[in-house]
């Protein structure tokens, strides 16, 4: 159905049953009254499921179609494992806390209408599940067990508060211990468990990759292309032809390099620096995917589904199939390329005084890797430097710019979080041989550098055009969380500033500044980015705290992220003069969509990336169970102490565990405190601590306090 008709039909069907005079109807009525052919009958249920999502209508319990009720609260319904739950409502602040007596038979992920109990007060109030809307967990992924005349299946997903009943002729063969996918056929309620069917067996649970295997499964990450969209991948040029370059302007004389990871294979930002004058022409050259995925189509939808690439610990599940991402979008050395290029003049002292954005021909010199600049630049080494001699200058040039915008980032109050990120080293099986932090360098930050500065540059670029596009913004931080980043800095001698419950960025630019080179600098940076709300994708610019801009958006990475590929397709349309107002309004239509599922696609990935890092993180523990570590307090809640290693790796001392006393969660000081002896343990305290154990099913690490005894 087309998106005006839906409109259009949606609009009817609203003025309908807010008129005065309406009479609640079932579907099959309403139909009839409204003259629907027997032929459209199913576009009008699916237009009457549309509005129910929407929270537009309400249906009775006796099928019958009325006006929403005005108390009633559309939202996502998140489960807890004791029973309880919560529901999250769109542009509400706090979520709705479900006791267990009033969830309704709602399970996680559905879409519920809520309404709240009586004589409700504070922030998080209290309501119970009245409908459910829409099933938003149709399978779950678990370990299957046998018992003699039917099985059941223990959900991986923590949330979930019971296991699945699954008759034996439903098995699929399924033995114990197998990790299945069963789909759900019955949802349960209070005197049920939920009943389903094995679909597939991924394989026993100690066999190697089953265990990523089951989290790709439980986040519904689609692994496989289907045929369609791997013949149109395939069906893309395997070159340059002299048809593509007309239009085009030709930067292939133009000194430039890709700078990756050595197993980098898709390549999607090449880098050009020159000097003019005093001033830096500096060209960051993006790989022009939208040329070979024309939109709406198959390759088109799966990317828009996909999202994102996701970054597994032991794989790479691609946004594109390979053969197009590896293929011509790459920009291999010494290959002609299409791309989108960005060329900026900037001043000494760091301004974009001009810039172009033009669709382009490039041709790559070098492929170049982070560890070969960084040996050229930090160590000096002669050798690399020969190697690539003819390139050096321009990697000082680098060097020299990316100092001088960085000063200015700073200068304005944008937050460089230079802590390590994990780096995990598997082997062939796929288990833990070291964990470790994964420390950027020069090359790393030249480039990241570089790519804001396109980034911000195409941003303001289309604001001032007024034309549809896709930011990514970054609110600024709820001040509950800075109160309590406020706290634990204060544990380790250091203070912020905040103005009437807000933060400006440059508080935390400074904390991150006096930190640099301690021995807490990880820890903190991290807690303090946890204090820092998610960045989205909106067609509104509200502008992006941690940066301290006022324009951004996500320019550089089409390969692997849509919104890219989505502004790509804009910009080339207004560079062709395009965009006309038929093409602004499909814009317009379609960009809020967009932008909603891209966030949704990028939180799933980085929840599916953190949850693998914590089950080889406490794989890798189950060797070290009875040693002990040095420590830093990271956490205190009712049910005890985190603990984190300075290898990343964080454990729990549960607070049955804390020996010598009966301790009680201080909320309002963010301390466990003894009732008797008074001793308490604070956020940033150092603490050594022994491996009590592993749970590899729940991804989590226990530690006991090492008393030296």
């Amino acid at each position: 159905m087309e998106k005006e008709l839906l409109e259009k039909r949606k609009k009817l069907i609203c003025e309908l049953i807010e008129d005065e005079l309406y009479v609640p109807m079932k579907e099959k009525q309403m139909a009839a009254f409204m003259q629907v052919g027997r032929e459209d009958r199913e576009d009008f249920r699916r237009v009457l499921g549309e509005l129910l999502r929407e929270g537009k209508i309400n249906v009775t319990a006796k099928g019958k179609y009325v006006r929403p009720d005005a108390d009633l609260l559309t939202g996502t319904f998140i489960s807890n494992i004791r029973g309880f739950g919560f529901v999250e409502v769109p542009g509400r602040a706090e979520d709705l806390y479900i006791p267990e007596t009033k969830v309704n038979g709602a399970f996680h992920n559905d879409t519920v209408q809520a309404r709240m109990l009586p004589g409700q007060r504070g922030k998080r109030q209290e309501a119970e599940i009245v409908r459910i809307v829409r099933r938003g967990m149709t399978q779950v992924v678990g370990i299957y067990q046998k018992s003699k005349n039917f099985g059941f299946v223990l959900p991986d997903n923590m949330k979930l508060p019971t296991d699945i009943f699954v008759p034996a002729e439903r098995s699929l063969g399924a033995v114990d211990g197998h990790k299945v996918v069963v789909e759900l056929t019955d949802y349960g309620d209070d005197r049920r468990k939920p009943e389903g069917k094995v679909v597939e067996i991924l394989g026993h649970v100690n066999d190697p990759g089953v265990d990523i295997l089951s989290i790709v499964r439980n986040f519904e990450l689609p692994m496989e292309f289907d045929e369609k969209v791997l013949k149109q991948a395939q069906r893309a040029a395997s070159e340059v032809s002299e048809a593509d370059r007309q239009g085009r302007e030709d930067l292939r004389d133009v000194q430039m390099v890709t700078i990756d990871g050595e197993d980098a294979k898709d390549l999607d930002d090449a880098v050009s620096l020159s000097k003019e004058g005093g001033n830096f022409l500096l060209g960051v050259h993006i790989a022009d995917v939208t040329n070979y995925v024309q939109e709406n189509s198959a390759l088109d939808r799966e990317a828009l589904k996909r999202g994102t690439s996701v970054y597994l610990t032991d794989r790479v599940i691609p946004m594109l199939p390979h053969a197009l991402s590896n293929g011509i979008c790459s920009l291999n050395e010494g290959e002609d390329r299409l791309a989108l290029s960005c060329i900026m003049k900037i001043s000494p002292e760091g301004d974009v005084t001009d810039y172009r954005i033009v669709e382009s021909v490039i041709r790559v010199e070098r492929r170049m890797s982070y560890t070969s600049v960084k040996k050229i630049l930090e160590d000096k080494d002669e050798e690399e430097s020969r190697k690539y001699e003819k390139l050096v200058p321009m990697f000082f040039l680098m060097e020299e710019l990316a100092g001088i915008l960085r000063a200015k980032r700073k200068k304005r109050g944008s937050i460089d979080f230079d802590f390590p990120e994990t780096k995990i080293i598997l082997d062939k099986e796929g288990h833990p041989l070291e964990v470790m932090p994964y420390e950027r360098n020069t090359a790393t930050k030249i480039i990241e550098d570089f790519m804001l500065l396109a980034n911000e540059t195409v941003a303001q670029h289309f604001y001032w055009m007024e034309m549809p596009f896709v930011y990514r913004t970054h609110d600024n931080p709820d001040p509950e969380k800075i109160q309590q980043l406020g706290v634990f800095i204060g544990n380790f001698g250091y203070g912020i500033k905040t103005r009437q419950e807000e933060i400006h960025p440059k508080e935390l630019q400074k904390l991150l500044g006096k930190i640099e080179g301690t021995p807490e600098e990880a820890l903190i940076s991290r807690l303090a980015l946890r204090s820092m709300k998610q960045a989205r994708y909106s067609v509104d610019c509200t502008g992006h705290f941690g940066l301290a801009c006022r324009y951004y958006c996500h320019f550089t990475s089409p390969i692997r992220r849509y919104p890219d590929l989505q502004i790509h397709r804009i910009i080339k349309e207004q560079l062709r003069g395009r965009l006309k107002e038929n093409r602004i309004q499909h814009y317009e239509e379609i960009l809020p969509q967009v932008a909603d599922h891209s966030s949704k696609m990028e939180r799933r990935a980085d929840e599916a990336e953190r949850e693998t890092d914590k089950l080889k993180k406490a794989e890798y523990m189950e060797r070290h169970i009875g040693q002990s570590f040095s420590g830093v307090i990271s956490g205190i809640t009712a049910w005890g102490i985190y603990v984190e290693l300075p290898n990343t790796i964080e454990g729990l001392i549960h607070v049955s565990n804390l020996s010598g006393d009966y301790f009680v969660y201080d909320e309002a000081n963010y301390e466990m405190v003894g009732r008797d002896t008074g001793k308490k343990y604070k956020l940033g305290q150092r603490l050594t601590v022994v491996v009590a154990g592993t749970d590899r099913l729940t991804r989590t690490v226990d530690f006991v306090e090492d008393e030296g005894i």
